[in-house]
């Protein structure tokens, strides 16, 4: 059995934002020359996110809506978190869009079902932060 391990780095210009990584993702899995195994793909941050879905046109900005009602930003003062920070939201939203993924890999390419991508969610933005892709397999 053979092992890789990666990371991607990120700095989102912006508080918040989805970016599709599938493409990076797809890279090391040949790079990496497994044929069948497993990749997993685990934000490494806990106000950030790594999730699959639709690259769809609108689905994102449904996402943005409906977390913003869930947990909103505003005001700070409404979560107790944000007595030390002003992040309690991006905690909540990561909770919510998940830590990690595990695709499959099949004769060396990631395994996915119609129209599924995975992309990166990131919740307080503005700083560098990491996600970690481990290939497993042979």
């Amino acid at each position: 059995m053979k092992t890789i391990t990666e990371h991607l780095w990120f700095n989102a210009p912006t508080r918040r934002a989805f970016i599709n990584i599938t493409p990076r993702v797809e890279a090391l899995v040949r790079e990496s020359g497994i044929r069948e195994g497993l990749c997993l793909v685990n934000a490494m941050h806990i106000t950030s996110s790594v999730f699959i879905n639709d690259d769809e046109s609108g689905l994102h900005q449904d996402f943005e809506l409906w977390l913003e009602k869930l947990a909103p930003e505003k005001p700070h003062s409404q979560y107790r978190h944000n007595g030390f920070e002003d992040n309690a939201d991006a905690h909540l939203k990561r909770q919510i869009m998940g830590r990690e993924v595990v695709v499959a890999i099949t004769e060396g390419k990631l395994d996915f079902g119609p129209w599924e991508q995975i992309f990166y969610g990131e919740f307080d933005g503005k700083r560098k932060k990491r996600v970690l892709v481990k290939i497993i397999g042979e």
